[in-house]
């Protein structure tokens, strides 16, 4: 089979990402077609990935028409996702989407189920789901290694509120929401999929400094399978700092950044030995187009991040779209 053609939905920082990955794999895929609003960020994006000439367009549905494509990576503010999946999978295109998949739950069971009926591939782009350290997380919690899980406590830190003002990601018609909906999404991701749990009922508070979006939110989760959860998200902090902790009934795993630890009772800790990473989001995308295994993140459990992130909000009383835009209060 020729080589997958690749168009880009947006060029902005996460894009350079998605190109650095796709252009290692210069047997399989080639980038051959970008669309942004913004000809001055797209035409940085095609001269630091060296594209040459590639068709660049500044609306994606003239790409759709115009160019020769088989897939789309989807790159472009959150709420854009779904509108835009949508037009890729009726064009008969495979899709890559960024996270969040879409800001509801209505949006998420749409497009899956219009990607059922084109027959194409839809991936949304958790890269978690490829590293070693929470593949180990997954596959020891499901091995028994900590016995049936009791409760789990996931906190992000991360200097958001600090980057975003002026920002699409503080325009909520735009974000979806605010740190919860962004960065957030990889944590609730690495709760609902290294577990399997079920979600039933969440309490939560959440803290604006300021703010067009929500920045703090803490979050007390019940699953149906009996355990609990604290999910904490700190988009005002001084840095980068993430942290996991499963217990289980027979032991508990420890992950702080990067770094893992099983314990037991009064046992020696346990430091695994992880292999080395083998693929990616985007390797693995292509490589499902090319038959070689299944869709490794699928739309049905995305859409279970967006629907615990939607039950959040509203446990908040709180809708993100409803909220009027303050550029000055995003400032502050």
């Amino acid at each position: 089979m020729s080589k997958i053609r690749v168009g880009f939905i947006g060029t902005g920082g996460i894009a350079n990402w998605h190109a650095r990955q796709l252009l290692e794999l210069e047997d399989d895929a080639v980038i051959a077609a970008v669309t942004d609003p913004n000809k001055a960020g797209r035409d940085k994006f095609v001269d630091q990935h060296k594209l040459g000439d590639i068709p660049a367009f500044s609306d994606y549905q003239e790409m759709l028409e115009q160019a020769e494509l088989d897939a789309i990576v989807i790159c472009s503010p959150h709420t854009m996702h779904f509108e835009q999946a949508s037009a890729v999978l009726r064009k008969g295109l495979h899709v890559l989407i960024e996270k969040p998949m879409t800001c509801s739950s209505a949006e998420a069971e749409a497009l899956i189920k219009l990607a059922e009926e084109s027959g194409k591939i839809m991936q949304v782009s958790y890269q978690r789901h490829f590293q070693p350290e929470f593949l180990y997380i997954r596959d020891a919690i499901a091995r028994g290694e900590i016995g049936k899980l009791t409760s789990i406590t996931a906190s992000l830190y991360q200097e958001w509120r600090q980057g975003t003002p002026g920002s699409w990601r503080a325009n909520p018609k735009l974000s979806g929401g605010g740190f919860l909906m962004d960065s957030g999404s990889h944590i609730i991701d690495v709760l609902l999929w290294t577990t399997g749990l079920t979600p039933i009922d969440v309490q939560t508070q959440m803290h604006m400094h300021g703010a067009t979006v929500e920045i703090d939110t803490f979050t007390s989760i019940r699953f149906a399978e009996g355990a609990v959860a604290g999910l904490n998200l700190v988009g005002y902090s001084p840095c980068w700092h993430e942290t996991f902790v499963f217990c289980g009934e027979e032991g508990g795993i420890f992950y702080d950044n990067g770094k893992i630890t099983l314990r037991r009772l009064k046992q020696e800790t346990i430091v695994p030995e992880l292999p080395e990473q083998t693929t990616n989001q985007d390797k693995s995308f292509i490589d499902a187009i090319l038959g070689r295994h299944e869709v490794l993140v699928p739309g049905e459990f995305a859409h279970k991040v967006v629907k615990l992130s939607e039950m959040i909000y509203e446990a908040a009383g709180y809708s993100p779209l409803a909220q009027p835009v303050n550029e000055e209060a995003g400032r502050k």
